[in-house]
């Protein structure tokens, strides 16, 4: 864990230069499947593949107090988002996520989104360094910091909910 915050830096100074670097798969479905940093423009492009990413993110109205506390908190934290294009989970959460994070007016320079095979490992251990068990994972970084994470729906099957929980607890 001494080595978390060395890596965080480098991992958001490398996805800030390279906001694209990933490798296109097909999972055992033979559906195209992304592994590495990928962003919400990606997803929401290829229409064909992750027509999930367009369809969810229309169909979710985040309530006034999930977004009023994603932008009181927008220039205080950063998200680290793991997840997988071929995981159901992540097709409800992720784009859900997006949208909040949209109407508060977060940077995306502030979401760093991780895309992972079905193993959940990749080759630079980003997974395994954040302890990444499933997906999708949302973890709150306050300072390089972790404050909080969302592992799927959460713990209440409200992961919105739960994320602004994280929120205002910060300092």
């Amino acid at each position: 864990m001494k080595y978390l915050f060395p890596i965080l830096i480098f991992m958001l100074l490398y996805n800030g230069a390279n906001a694209q670097n990933f490798e296109t798969t097909k999972d055992r479905t033979g559906r195209k499947m992304l592994k590495g940093f990928v962003t919400d423009s990606l997803l929401k492009a290829d229409t064909s593949s992750f027509k999930w990413f367009i369809e969810n993110e229309q169909v979710y109205k985040p309530s006034d107090a999930v977004v009023r506390s994603f932008n009181s908190k927008k220039d205080s934290v950063s998200y680290m988002v793991f997840f997988g294009t071929w995981c159901p989970d992540s097709h409800y959460v992720i784009p859900r996520f997006y949208k909040i994070a949209n109407q508060a007016g977060t940077e995306k320079s502030r979401i760093t989104l991780f895309a992972l095979d079905r193993t959940k490992n990749d080759a630079a251990h980003f997974a395994a360094n954040f302890n990444v068990k499933h997906v999708p994972t949302i973890i709150i970084l306050k300072n390089g910091k972790e404050i909080g994470r969302v592992v799927e729906y959460g713990t209440s099957g409200r992961f919105d909910e739960e994320l602004t929980s994280i929120l205002d607890k910060s300092n």
